[in-house]
Order: C-alpha cells, then sequence, then structure tokens
C-alpha cells in the first residue's frame, strides 16, 4: 500500500539527488506533492489489468537425481490447453523468466526464489490454445545474464552431448531438454546469443525471430530495444510450427509494430535453387576461433551450392562493430531495468507484472550475493550513468541504425546471410568457487557473432553442421526482417541433405 512520504523521507530523497533543501522549501515540497501521493494511493483501491488465465493448472514440482540428470529442470508440470490443434501431442519447455501462473519461477537467481506468477505469457496461451502441453520450466541463468551454463542458482545445466560441458545459456535448460530428448520442443530468450548459442552447444535448432515478431508479454525482460523470445527444437520442422504458434501481434506488446505471423510450414519444401548466401567473412577468424569450427561452417556453405544455391564471400565490415553498440545498450539498461525499475523497464506500453517487481525489490537486501555477471555488470553499469548520464547508451542507439543498415544492404543483394553461431564449440563448465575472471569470460566468450543481430532486429536461426570431440558446431542464418520463411526453406534443405553428426 502506497504510503505519503515523511518530512524525513523528502529529505532523504533530496539528499540522494545531491540537494539540501531547508525545512521551509521540505515543507513547500511536502504540500504541493499532497495531491499527487493522493494519486498513487488511488491506485491501490482500483483492480490491476492483467489477463485472465484460460486453463487449470497444478504448481508442479522440483525434480532431483535420475528426474534431472542434466540440471535442466526448474520446475516440473503438465499443463494442458485446448484439445487437438497445430501442437497436439508436442511437450514444451518454457525458459524459467516466462510467467506461467500458479508455477514457481526463479529467473536463475536465489532472488526470485519463492515467486509465484499471476500471469501466463501470451506465448504461454497461444501454446496451450494450439493443443501443445506445458511440460514445466527449464532452468536459465542467473537474471538471464550469461552465454554459459553455469550462473544459476540451482547449479549448472550439463550438455547432454558431453558431461562437464557448458549447454551455453542463458536459455541453458530449454537446449539442454530438448538436445536430451526430455521434450519435443522449447522456449528461450534471446538478447545476446541467448537462443542460438545453446543451440549451437547442444546440436538443435534455435531461432531469433525478428526483433517485435513474438510478443514479449509476459517475460521478464533485460532490455526493451533487444528482448526476443524464440523457438528451440530438436529439428526445423518443429521450429517452424512452434514459431506459427507464438508469432504475431497481441494487442498488449507496443514493441509490436503491424507484424503479422506467415504460414512457415509452408516454405520448408520450397527447395533453395537460385538462392543467393553471402559468406560474412567477418564472422569467422576471430581472436577465438577454433578452426574446425570455421572450416566446417565453411564446408556448410559449400553444401548449400551443391544444393544450387548461389553461395559468395561477402564482406560486412561493421559486423565487427556489433559488440560495441550492444555492450553500452545492454551495459546502460543492466541498472535501469533489472535494478533501478526492479526488472521491468520503463517507458513501453505493455503488460508490467507487478507482483514480479515486488519480488525483485529484494536484491537491495541481497546484491552481495548476485552471481558475478550481474554483479559486475551493474558496478559498471552504475559507473557509466553516474558518469556520463547515458551518454553511451544514447549514442550506440543512434549508431544501431547504421549497423542496420550495413545488413541491409548485403541483405539487398543476397536472400541469406552465412557464418559460425559461435567462434567455438562448447567449453567446461567451470568448477565450483572459479574466479570472476573464469565465471565471466566463459559467460561472454560465445556473443560475438550473435549479438550485432540483437542490435539489428534481423531473424537468425543456428543450425547443427558438424561435431568434434562429441561437441557440435552451429551454422548460423541470417535473413531480412519479417522473411523467416526463407531462413526456414533454407535449413530445412540443409537439414534433408544428410545426418549433420556426420558432416
Amino acid at each position: 500500500m502506497f504510503q505519503k512520504p515523511s518530512f524525513s523521507d523528502l529529505r532523504s530523497a533530496a539528499q540522494q539527488l545531491g540537494m539540501n533543501p531547508s525545512d521551509d522549501y521540505l515543507r513547500a515540497v511536502d504540500e504541493i506533492t499532497a495531491p499527487i501521493a493522493a494519486a498513487y494511493a488511488a491506485l491501490d483501491a482500483m483492480p490491476d489489468e492483467l489477463p485472465a488465465v484460460k486453463y487449470p493448472r497444478r504448481p508442479g514440482h522440483r525434480p532431483t537425481g535420475d528426474e534431472n540428470r542434466y540440471g535442466a529442470w526448474y520446475v516440473k508440470t503438465s499443463i494442458t490447453g485446448k484439445p487437438g490443434g497445430k501442437l497436439a501431442g508436442r511437450r514444451i519447455a518454457l525458459k524459467d523468466n516466462i510467467c506461467l501462473a500458479g508455477v514457481p519461477m526463479m529467473i536463475g537467481a536465489d532472488v526470485f526464489d519463492g515467486y509465484v506468477p499471476d500471469v501466463d505469457a501470451t506465448v504461454v496461451e497461444r501454446i496451450l490454445d494450439a493443443g501443445g502441453e506445458i511440460a514445466g520450466k527449464a532452468v536459465c541463468e542467473y537474471y538471464c545474464v550469461s552465454g554459459g551454463s553455469h550462473t544459476s542458482s540451482t547449479g549448472p545445466v550439463q550438455n547432454p552431448r558431453k558431461a562437464g560441458y557448458t549447454t551455453g545459456g542463458s536459455s541453458s535448460g530449454s537446449a539442454a531438454l530438448v538436445a536430451a530428448g526430455e521434450v519435443d520442443m522449447a522456449i528461450g530468450g534471446d538478447q545476446a546469443g541467448s537462443i542460438r548459442i545453446p543451440a549451437s552447444f547442444c546440436g538443435i535448432v534455435g531461432l531469433k525471430p525478428t526483433f517485435g515478431l513474438v510478443p514479449y508479454t509476459g517475460i521478464a525482460p533485460l532490455e526493451m530495444t533487444i528482448d526476443t523470445c524464440g523457438p528451440m527444437t530438436a529439428n526445423v520442422r518443429d521450429n517452424a510450427l512452434l514459431l506459427e504458434v507464438i508469432a504475431g501481434p497481441d494487442g498488449i506488446d507496443s514493441r509490436q509494430r503491424g507484424v503479422a505471423a506467415g504460414s512457415y510450414t509452408e516454405a520448408l519444401d520450397g527447395g533453395i535453387k537460385g538462392l543467393r548466401i553471402g559468406v560474412v567473412k567477418e564472422g569467422f577468424g576471430h581472436p577465438n576461433s577454433e578452426p574446425d569450427v570455421d572450416a566446417r561452417v565453411r564446408g556448410a556453405a559449400q553444401r548449400f551450392g551443391g544444393l544450387g544455391a548461389i553461395v559468395e564471400e561477402i564482406s560486412v565490415p561493421a559486423h565487427h562493430q556489433g559488440f560495441a553498440v550492444w555492450a553500452a545498450i545492454r551495459g546502460d539498461a543492466a541498472c535501469v531495468t533489472l535494478l533501478e525499475m526492479n526488472g521491468a523497464g520503463i517507458n513501453h506500453e505493455g503488460l508490467y507484472v507487478t507482483s514480479l517487481m515486488d519480488k525483485a525489490m529484494g536484491w537491495r537486501s541481497r546484491a552481495d550475493t548476485f552471481a558475478d555477471t550481474i554483479k559486475i555488470a551493474s558496478i559498471f553499469s552504475r559507473y557509466t550513468l553516474d558518469r556520463y548520464g547515458g551518454h553511451y547508451y544514447g549514442k550506440a542507439q543512434n549508431i544501431r541504425r547504421r549497423l542496420r543498415a550495413a545488413y541491409d544492404v548485403a541483405l539487398a543483394s543476397h536472400d541469406l546471410l552465412l557464418l559460425p553461431t559461435t567462434p567455438m564449440k562448447a567449453t567446461p563448465i567451470p568448477q565450483k568457487g572459479a574466479p570472476p575472471r573464469e565465471i565471466t569470460r566463459r559467460s561472454w566468450e560465445a556473443t560475438r557473432n550473435t549479438c550485432p543481430l540483437n542490435v539489428t532486429g534481423h531473424p537468425a536461426i543456428s543450425v547443427p553442421c558438424g561435431i568434434e570431440d562429441g561437441r557440435p558446431i552451429g551454422m548460423m542464418l541470417v535473413g531480412r526482417h519479417y522473411d523467416e520463411a526463407t531462413i526456414y526453406r533454407a535449413a530445412a534443405a540443409f537439414e534433408s541433405a544428410g545426418d549433420w553428426a556426420t558432416f
């Protein structure tokens, strides 16, 4: 319940802003703001505007032992919707930053332990409307801030392909459950590669859709201009099917502007003869690129040529600028979105899950318990905001238009762009108690090719194209905005050309 600020509250607030008003001035503040305080208090008497929960469910249970052999489940449950439909008979896991009413949600952080959402995310309702079964919540990384699978408060998520190695993150549990065959499909989230990195490391198919194509309503955000969720599946057809179900405007998420879902499964059998594919040379040869990864992805490009596509190497020099632009956007948002606004962000119209915001306020007494990834990001974010007042966030937002245009130029003469999803294969999970340098290095080392596409909003898919030492290698295909159909068309042709594990 809202409480009118006391005289001492007003003085404390002023001092935090660097002000030192007189008592007389504060009395004036108290008088002037009284009607505003009354307006805030009036909101307590008004019912919140939350979507209705359509389908019954139970809270599920926390699996242990052999029931959770990869550490990938947070909660197992069984929630069904309408009988029949496109997803009939399919079991789907949700990344644990997606609200599922009545079922615990932790977002990988013990700060949220005990929280139970009171709403369903739009993607949840759409899955249930299409006849799918929600099989449970998949572990995600601490506040979703890691490209590795070692930061969740529940413990590391093991790669089903090779024990002791990362699944990638932050949709770590989603990828592991699909790769292990424990679910047919999963929903992941992607702000720097968090769908595509674990898809690459686990040998599954993961799509980051065009920004805004899939509503983010009811999903805990990181940064409002890059937040994206999408399908993670064992094959291309299932991926296209799940996107058909979850894509399109919901009338709530204000980031969706005139978007329309496509019939993506209809594109799968179109073949790729004459399709022009540009192999982005800046995607190869990073300082941490592994030669076998670069070689397998180049080999995949040659396979496209054998299937009838026109394949040529091209240059997108701006690709190397993507990390810097992403880092400033995501960096400054760490404090504003996650901390100051309790994980809800600001300045956008949509669904604010106020119960989640209330629970998130608990970080203020527990910041020392943060995982190193969010702790270090928050410290640096606090510095940049205090010292530069958002200057670099603003400049990065301006530059992103130029970065987006650079990819658009390449896509004007090519139907798709091709490059490695990650520069390396899955790396070892850091040992418990590892130093912060190792924790953070393993969290960010895989993002160089993925995060630029979060800045530009282009759709991008990771498809497995080989394996070495038991660790899969992912190829990324990038398409024009809202042209997921062409991405699926090419990915399906590649998948049907043979067993990727033998390439």
